[in-house]
């Protein structure tokens, strides 16, 4: 037995996909978490009417430790279902990053591992986001990621590019008097404040079905960093997908979230447009729309939208864990069968996201599926 009394001590890492058995998990730590002082990245991320605008620095203390209450029961959750969980090492996050090229007040922290950890197979990858405040967050993960080097001698640890984020990896003047509608019309045309430059992904961009990645193509990943891993991953197709209704395309799995083989969970304000649908369809997934939010808006000091309510994760084909008070996503994942485990997490939100932002996988049961056989043009890298 290990330390978190599951039987399951010697690390294998091993994940195709987001619903296959979940086995193994890190769980992120909320300690030392800063809002970041404005920068051209985090500006696409901060909406126009946030109470998070102007501020920066370590968050209240009584906000983290609520935060990491939460995120404690989620892990003994998740070893009462027979899952480990490791967790990160926490640095002091209140510290400036300097580089050639670029220097922010403060780092941001470590309670969403999916951002930055992008599991593949037998291999993990430190991916190179776009937030400077987030150029060392990849170190939080750095002992867990030696010791599973060290247990599974299949494990590939891997780092992709490391970016310059340099001035020239953004569109200057981007911001400057934008409007909601302008957000949304520059989003339906690709156009985002990240350049191509050098390649740019979040791990959180990308969605793992076996043989195929499916790359949110926005704010936080451009196709410099899609054309990456598509030369990095050969064995497995590489599609972009966008969502035009949303003016802060930055990350997938609040917007587009599969639950088990053939069944998908979109959001109804961002839908997957007809022509990117298409793959679906061919290959006979369903694609259903998120029941709404319970909440009518987020949690004070908080980056995301009240669609955190979809951002659920998947124990098994037959198990989700929702948030707690979102009484509509548990009664529709009811509905479909599911087993809804509620899971109170909205201390948790402003850290860095929802149920699914908090994890990330190290083993799922299964293997690499082709569950897309029938190709079709449109998407694919």
């Amino acid at each position: 037995m290990n330390k978190t009394g599951n039987s399951m001590s010697k690390t294998v890492v091993n994940s195709w996909n987001d619903f296959d058995s979940l086995r193994h998990v890190i769980v992120g730590r909320a300690d030392f978490t800063c809002i970041p002082p404005t920068e051209p990245a985090t500006e696409a991320k901060i909406p126009e009417d946030s109470d998070m605008r102007g501020l920066w620095g370590p968050r209240p203390l009584h906000t983290v430790e609520a935060a990491n209450r939460q995120l404690d029961t989620l892990t003994q959750a998740l070893e009462s279902k027979g899952v480990r969980v490791d967790r990160p090492t926490p640095i002091q996050w209140n510290q400036a990053v300097t580089t050639p090229d670029f220097m922010t007040g403060t780092m941001f922290g470590c309670m969403p591992p999916r951002d930055v950890l992008l599991t593949v197979g037998k291999e993990i990858l430190s991916a190179p986001m776009s937030f400077r405040c987030r150029y060392w967050e990849y170190l939080a993960y750095h002992d867990l990621m030696q010791r599973y080097f060290d247990e599974d001698p299949e494990f590939r640890w891997e780092q992709a590019p490391r970016p310059r984020l340099s001035a020239d990896a953004y569109q200057g003047g981007y911001f400057d008097e934008i409007t909601l509608e302008e957000r949304l019309r520059r989003t339906a045309a690709l156009d985002f404040v990240t350049t191509e430059h050098e390649p740019l992904f979040d791990a959180a961009d990308v969605l793992r079905i076996g043989k195929d990645l499916f790359c949110q193509h926005g704010l936080t990943t451009n196709r410099r960093g899609m054309e990456w891993l598509k030369r990095h991953y050969p064995d497995h197709r590489v599609h972009a997908v966008n969502f035009p209704g949303d003016p802060y395309p930055i990350h997938i799995d609040a917007t587009f979230v599969p639950l088990r083989p053939g069944l998908v969970m979109n959001n109804p304000k961002r839908p997957l447009p007809a022509e990117q649908r298409r793959i679906f369809e061919a290959n006979d997934w369903e694609i259903i729309d998120a029941a709404q939010p319970a909440n009518d808006k987020p949690p004070p000091l908080c980056y995301s939208s009240v669609w955190l309510s979809m951002n659920v994760l998947v124990v098994n084909h037959q198990t989700v864990i929702v948030e707690a008070s979102e009484v509509h996503q548990m009664d529709q994942l009811d509905k479909l069968q599911f087993e809804v485990i509620p899971m109170p997490f909205r201390d948790a939100y402003p850290f860095g996201g929802g149920l699914h932002c908090a994890t990330a996988d190290v083993f799922r049961e299964g293997k690499c599926e082709d569950y897309f056989p029938k190709q079709v043009p449109g998407t694919q890298i």
